[in-house]
């Protein structure tokens, strides 16, 4: 067992689901995502940073492969004999602008744009989502299909093509749209690969996978018949991927089988790849072509893989590197991988803890970042930085003018001694050496927010309050803390609202001796113009226990425009009964009462205007609901909007609204 498990496993019962400790382990079990082989550096070194004097060593053997991991175990563990980290954490975005000068700001589409765009973290660079839009046509990612919608004019919608993927060869998992392409990511188990390992690689049989990422690139100038152009797929698990103008990054994730290392005498081949650009054939990535993280040894591969969208017959660039990380950030040219790692220390040093039976062991954490620069798919190294802690999310990086800012917690909540959880923040320079750092912010919280804007950042942490800190980062050699408020609730995601002002999206929460537990889902703005005070300017909360959203794990779930006045989200919402309140219970859940989307006006002088509200659960589904709901394909993922017309989207349904008055226009049903 991992040495980290036996830490987790001893927090006391207080902090198990049925408290703000639920968040917390969901959290700690976020993984990921990327990495890359060296090339030649970019000819514009004024622009690039140079590529590392010392570039991360390559495996180059089997037995050097087996002798690295052997050395993993010693320190680690391997439970059941497979090591495998699937990653789950999205890849940040990939800015088009000056490299070192990454806007840092939500970055959506300008506000005059006649339709809305994807919500993400930085201007100019696309993130995959399940619903785009040109303008005219909608495009939804389902499990079994895509489909292309015509939703212009709302009156007369249609859907006029669908691309369907048949049993369990391919499921669609989010995608890209520009004028020319369609990109289309998802999980594939492609059939050559399942023969190929029957017939050829029986010794391997022992949780050998065959589970690979695809993306498939259409051509839609004819959006009633899109034509497939080229297919791009990876050995693993889809960790994210970013398109940066004509240049689309795909990030996997593949498990090592350490029972088969361990106990075959026939050489386990390492990871596969297929880019049909350059023929059907599947390859396999020798173990000369892939590197390593020498203080950060992993079980299992990460590979990236790059290629130019305008120029199909350019083979993709393929880069595979053993190891692991949590997050990943990049900047206009920089891709920077976060690896964490985590060392026990000696149970002697450890003080008063809240766990019964005396001293327990101190889990050191440690973020180490591994710069890589990047153009047109292409990778190199080009350096490495360590920091303490843990990061939360891509959230928790940011690249201005410079220099490279993170935001990290050490410790953990459940503690009680010197190493109950700290926050902190440090400042690294173009040579990833830490020049500025801000520590011990918070004791006995964990960060649950962070947004950089500029000079400034935001930091939300949380246990039983949510303060707020606004810390200055103008000087990179000394961050500090400008301000702090202290108000009940936390918020997961921090989006600017202007200069002056941020919105927070979170859940309220009161407090009860020694924790606290989440009520609904809560909406704030936060008024900072005077930095030494920040306010609550205005605040709503929606629903009651068990009232959640998608927007508190996936910003793109946001539709936000100022110019608009338009703030609008997924929301399942939770209430309770008149005799649930008088006994004021602050551990009882309510029951399911709506699914939809609401549909906010904002603004600095009126707050929070609730608008109304869109479902596309009719009153049979509503007599049906019993305390709970679930994924049902009635269910609004997105909204977004096109002129003057707000659209909702679920699997079964697109819906037109009006955006002055929300009153319905007309319902496309999608289900077949």
């Amino acid at each position: 067992m991992l040495a980290g498990v036996i830490a987790i496993a001893a927090v006391p019962v207080w902090m198990s689901f049925e408290s703000l400790g639920e968040k917390e382990a969901a959290a700690s079990a976020k993984v990921a995502v990327a990495s890359a082989k060296e090339v030649a550096p970019a000819a514009d070194q004024s622009v690039l940073p140079k590529e590392s004097d010392q570039p991360l060593p390559v495996v180059g053997s089997y037995e050097k492969l087996k002798k690295l991991l052997k050395d993993y175990e010693k320190g680690h563990g391997i439970q059941y004999g497979v090591a495998v980290k699937e990653a789950m954490e999205a890849v940040p975005a990939m800015e088009g602008a000056p490299v070192l000068k990454a806007k840092t700001a939500a970055a959506p589409t300008p506000d005059s744009s006649s339709y809305s765009s994807t919500n993400v973290q930085v201007q100019g660079v696309d993130e995959a989502d399940i619903v785009k839009t040109d303008g005219t046509y909608l495009y939804q990612a389902t499990p079994e299909e895509v489909r292309i919608i015509r939703a212009k004019p709302a009156t007369s919608m249609e859907l006029v093509s669908r691309l369907s993927f048949s049993g369990d060869e391919f499921s669609p998992q989010d995608m890209y749209i520009d004028e020319k392409r369609l990109i289309v990511i998802g999980q594939s188990h492609p059939k050559a690969v399942r023969d190929h390992i029957i017939t050829n690689e029986k010794r391997f049989m022992h949780g050998h996978s065959n589970t690979m990422v695809q993306a498939l690139i259409y051509d839609i100038s004819d959006k009633h018949s899109p034509r497939l152009t080229r297919a791009l797929e990876a050995d693993g698990y889809y960790v994210s991927s970013r398109k940066i103008g004509s240049s689309f990054y795909l990030v996997t994730n593949k498990g090592i089988d350490w029972y088969a290392l361990s106990n075959q005498s026939q050489e386990v081949p390492g990871p596969r790849y297929r880019d049909t650009a350059q023929g059907d054939d599947y390859k396999t990535i020798g173990y000369s072509a892939i590197r390593y993280f020498p203080e950060a040894i992993q079980p299992g591969y990460l590979i990236v893989a790059g290629a130019n969208l305008d120029n199909p017959k350019q083979a993709a660039s393929i880069h595979t590197y053993l190891g692991s990380g949590e997050n990943v950030y990049a900047s206009p040219n920089n891709l920077y991988v976060a690896v964490t790692q985590q060392e026990v220390e000696s149970a002697g040093k450890a003080k008063k803890s809240l766990i019964a039976g005396g001293p327990v062991p101190i889990m050191k954490s440690e973020t180490s970042l591994y710069r890589f620069s990047m153009k047109n798919g292409n990778l190199a190294y080009t350096g490495k930085g360590t920091v303490p802690g843990r990061m939360l999310n891509q959230f928790s990086l940011d690249e201005h003018n410079g220099y490279l800012r993170i935001a990290t917690t050490t410790g953990d909540m459940w503690r009680t001694d010197e190493n109950t959880s700290k926050n902190n923040l440090y400042v690294l320079d173009s040579q990833l050496q830490a020049i500025g750092k801000l520590e011990g912010i918070a004791p006995g919280e964990r960060i649950y927010s962070v947004r950089f804007m500029g000079d400034r950042a935001y930091m939300v942490t949380f246990k039983q309050v949510d303060p707020l800190f606004v810390i200055d980062v103008k000087q990179p050699d000394s961050p500090k803390i400008l301000g702090a408020l202290k108000i009940p609730g936390y918020s997961d995601y921090l989006h600017p609202y202007d200069e002056n002002h941020i919105i927070g999206f979170g859940k309220d929460a009161v407090a009860d001796k020694e924790t606290a537990f989440y009520q609904g889902m809560k909406l704030a703005l936060f008024d900072v113009t005077d930095v030494s005070k920040p306010v609550e300017k205005f605040q709503t909360v929606i629903g009651d226990r068990g009232t959640d959203s998608e927007l508190l794990y996936d910003h793109k779930a946001l539709l936000f425009s100022k110019e608009k006045q338009l703030l609008a989200f997924p929301v399942s919402v939770h209430e309770l009964t008149a005799e649930q309140k008088a006994e004021k219970d602050i551990r009882a859940y309510g029951s399911f009462s709506f699914q939809g989307a609401y549909v906010y006006g904002l603004n600095e002088q009126d707050g929070f205007v609730l608008r109304g509200t869109i479902t596309h659960l009719n009153s049979d589904d509503m007599k049906k609901a019993g305390q709970d709901w679930y994924d049902s394909a009635k269910n609004v993922e997105r909204i977004v909007y096109i002129g003057d017309t707000l659209y909702t989207i679920s699997r079964d349904q697109v819906k037109a609204n009006s955006l002055q008055t929300l009153t319905e226009t007309n319902t496309l049903m999608l289900s077949k």
